[in-house]
């Protein structure tokens, strides 16, 4: 039996939404979302596979969810393990078949996968039915695992994937690996950009551009919740964000390895040529558009480069500078007019919470990390001085959420 055609058009239409996505982990997140609403599933998780592990990506559950206060969210998990057969997930990922369960404590001995009930108990959830589908490129290879959890009737009653909820999800699986790939290559390619200024900086690590374009995220979903921005406008700064934060500091790769890898104290002069890595980095981007409008994400990446060093207070820098008065062959870098509070754009004001969070719970070659709760008080004196006080309003209900961010990205040894 074919798919609906309202549902095929469905189908169709969020798949070309979601092509639109730029950023990997938003995707998965966006995919997993959709597939729960098509088929009205309680809770599902998405997994990636890497060589002969799968990692978590994302996990939902309504009902776990409804207990929450409103604009919480549950706890970020991250975990993975081996690909076998003895795994739901692995033996899916195994064999490239989709796997539906009626009752996942009811599964028959001679079965080679097992149900762990582990998370059931420690949440309080009982997990039934279960439908597992792989998610194949062209070439039939498994790039990750889709999970849907406890299907429902229309009065909420547990029910078991019936054959169109399966169609559904199946096809839906499908219609997203070709998003998923090119999202994958673009998401690659920044990573070689930014594993690159990692050569220059030894600071900025890929780990820690991953960290703070997470962190940007979660601040970003809770303050976008407090101020009731409409869903399709949160989307797609979200998956904006999540990508120019990662550029925040790009322009570093411009500063010369005598002042920027330089032991000790800078002079005042040296000072100022290290600030002027807020110009280079927002230069990258504008000089990338040449005369060609730029888009939203250039336009973020801009603004994140050039103003995640501002201040609420106005005492930060560079301020709002003459772009054409920079000249990258003679080291001018324009003086700015200070900038100060709303004036900055709101992207900047987030990556700058979520950037100086990410340096005081981290070591660097200069210090040690900082206790975490000694970090998060540190962030929250400064609301009103150094940060927006909304967005650290917006960070302080997220903290949970970014620990567990930051022990998933630790810095590579």
């Amino acid at each position: 039996m074919a798919i609906d055609e309202k549902v095929t058009q469905k189908l169709l239409t969020i798949t070309s939404k979601l092509g639109k996505i730029k950023d990997i982990d938003v995707l998965f997140e966006r995919i997993l979302t959709e597939t729960r609403k098509l088929v009205n599933a309680d809770a599902g998780s998405i997994y990636v596979v890497k060589g002969n592990m799968i990692q978590i990506k994302y996990g939902q559950n309504d009902t776990r969810q409804k207990k929450l206060e409103p604009g919480a969210k549950l706890p970020y998990t991250f975990f993975s393990f081996p690909i076998s057969e003895t795994s739901i997930c692995g033996y899916v990922a195994l064999t490239g078949k989709a796997l539906n369960i009626k009752d996942c404590y009811a599964i028959p001995e001679s079965m080679p996968y097992k149900f762990n009930p582990d998370t059931d108990f420690t949440t309080n959830y009982h997990t039934k039915s279960m439908f597992t589908v792989p998610l194949l490129n062209s070439n039939g290879k498994v790039m990750g695992v889709l999970q849907i959890i406890n299907a429902k009737d229309e009065e909420g009653n547990l029910i078991e994937f019936n054959e169109d909820s399966q169609r559904i999800i199946s096809f839906f699986a499908a219609s997203t690996v070709n998003s998923l790939i090119n999202t994958k290559l673009t998401n690659d390619m920044n990573r070689r950009t930014l594993k690159m200024a990692e050569l220059r900086d030894p600071c900025e690590t890929y780990p820690h551009v991953e960290r703070v374009s997470a962190f940007c995220k979660e601040i970003y979903d809770r303050w976008a919740f407090d101020h009731k921005i409409p869903d399709d406008e949160k989307h797609l700064f979200s998956d904006t964000i999540a990508i120019a934060a990662k550029f925040h500091d790009i322009g570093k790769v411009g500063i010369s390895d005598l002042v920027l890898k330089k032991p000790g104290l800078l002079t005042p002069e040296e000072r100022r040529i290290i600030q002027g890595h807020t110009i280079m980095g927002a230069w990258v981007f504008i000089e990338n558009a040449k005369n060609e409008a730029l888009s939203y994400l250039d336009e973020m990446s801009v603004e994140i480069a050039l103003h995640h060093h501002e201040r609420w207070d106005g005492k930060g820098y560079p301020g709002i500078v003459d772009m054409n008065g920079f000249n990258l062959a003679k080291g001018i870098f324009p003086e700015g007019i200070p900038i100060a509070a709303e004036d900055i754009p709101l992207s900047a004001r987030i990556c700058a919470v979520a950037d100086v969070f990410d340096a005081l719970i981290n070591p660097r070659s200069y210090k040690n990390p900082w206790p975490t709760d000694k970090a998060i008080e540190e962030i929250k004196n400064c609301a009103g001085t150094q940060f927006d006080p909304e967005v650290v309003d917006a960070f302080l209900q997220r903290t949970d959420r970014l620990i567990q961010i930051n022990a998933a990205y630790p810095d590579e040894k």
